[in-house]
């Protein structure tokens, strides 16, 4: 099973995490095309820095003139997040209201995938500034700056992710850090009461300079995730990544490292959830299958069959963890006409795999490969990248594909 491992001995912030993806090899065309895609005014800026003798890769946001990126004096515009209700009176005020951020997400172009990590996670942070400011969850409220910067970090960091093919994530405990911060409403301690929050049920301990190390944008991802904390199974890792903070305290590095590698057996179990129904709607059963994916299943998919007196009905299937498979019950009981679910585990046999460039006519195309025992077996162009830029040059997608696969020929494949 091919897994992913954060270790936050120095906490968790957005541009600590954009910075491990890098240095692990996610592209930095697609963290560059996601903020483009967001059409919110943000670039992004990469940077190879030291911290405490570690190389590490350092991702800032960039907006305008703006400079917005440091783990973590820059993150007190995410702390911040005030709700609509403190503005009601105050129209000249500029900022972005969570129903706003998601329906800016949700029609952004960008992959099924990445939209729904984003949302989870954006979804976590709302819900914990809701509850510690006391408003309904859709009257949360970003400050403009805060928001570009936040948008920005958790989209990216779920393309990158995403892009990955990471089965299964685990995360060592959080180290929160100590003091004091300065945020919106005033000087708090750390970790500050939205970070507290979002990290109820994470192990988490404080240790180091008394600073801020993990933030709410950091925390949220790291939840949506669905990591498991403690220590991994044993893997080998064929891939570790740094990512900096922007402080560089003396004999503390301040980094994020992400290990990616396959556990020692490639065959994994997983949940099937199944259901038949014969009296739901496609676009009810759409809608339950898109939210199935955002709740964290590994796929879903729908078949066409006939029941009892002759009815055509839906067979629904979910795959999914065995740790997703309690909220996966309660979201299809809960969405779809069935009066129960079939449960069963199976076994099944993965490839390893990993994604590279292919450099095309119409621009680089993310290609998977799948792969057992070192030797390539399969080959897939990612069907978001082929799909921009068949729309760019106006050809059709399959030319795109096939350019891809093409190039991909002419070239050495490495791992």
């Amino acid at each position: 099973m091919r897994i992913g491992n954060l270790e936050c001995f120095a906490g968790i912030s957005g541009d600590m995490l954009l910075g491990a993806l890098t240095d692990a090899g996610v592209p930095r065309t697609l963290l560059e095309e996601t903020a483009k895609a967001l059409n919110i005014g943000a670039t992004l800026k990469f940077s190879s820095v030291d911290r405490s003798g570690i190389t590490a890769a350092k991702v800032d946001v960039l907006e305008g003139e703006h400079h917005h990126g440091g783990h973590h004096e820059h993150e007190a515009h995410k702390h911040h997040h005030e709700h609509a209700a403190e503005h009601a009176h105050r129209p000249h005020v500029h900022g972005r209201a969570w129903k706003q951020i998601r329906e800016l997400i949700s029609h952004a172009p960008l992959s099924q995938e990445t939209r729904a990590l984003s949302l989870r996670a954006f979804e976590y942070l709302a819900q914990a500034e809701a509850k510690i400011h006391g408003v309904p969850v859709e009257d949360v409220h970003f400050h403009e700056v805060g928001a570009v910067d936040t948008i920005t970090d958790i989209v990216c960091a779920a393309a990158g992710l995403t892009s990955l093919g990471i089965e299964k994530w685990y995360c060592s405990p959080v180290n929160t850090g100590s003091g004091f911060v300065e945020c919106t409403h005033g000087t708090f301690p750390v970790p500050t009461p939205a970070t507290a929050e979002l990290l109820k049920g994470v192990p988490t301990y404080s240790a180091g300079p008394a600073k801020e190390m993990t933030t709410p944008t950091g925390a949220a991802l790291v939840k949506a995730l669905g990591c498991e904390f403690g220590n991994a199974p044993a893997f080998a890792a064929t891939v570790i990544g740094y990512g900096a903070g922007t402080r560089n305290p003396e004999r503390f590095p301040n980094v994020l490292r992400l290990s990616i590698g396959e556990t020692a057996d490639t065959a994994g179990r997983i949940t099937v959830l199944e259901c038949a129904l014969d009296d739901a709607t496609p676009q009810l059963i759409a809608h339950a299958m898109d939210r199935a994916l955002e709740a964290g299943a590994l796929d879903v998919m729908c078949s066409s069959v006939v029941m009892k007196k002759g009815r055509m009905g839906s067979l629904l299937t979910v795959l999914c963890q065995a740790d997703k498979r309690a909220a996966l019950e309660d979201l299809l009981l809960a969405e779809t006409t069935t009066l129960g679910i079939r449960l069963r585990e199976e076994d099944r046999v993965v490839l390893e795999r990993r994604f590279i460039e292919a450099e095309t006519e119409y621009g680089r195309i993310r290609v998977k490969i799948g792969s057992r025992s070192g030797k390539d077996l399969n080959f897939m162009p990612e069907y978001d990248d082929c799909l921009r830029a068949a729309s760019e040059h106006h050809v059709p997608l399959k030319q795109v594909m096939q350019a891809a696969i093409a190039a991909l020929s002419r070239s050495e494949i490495k791992s």
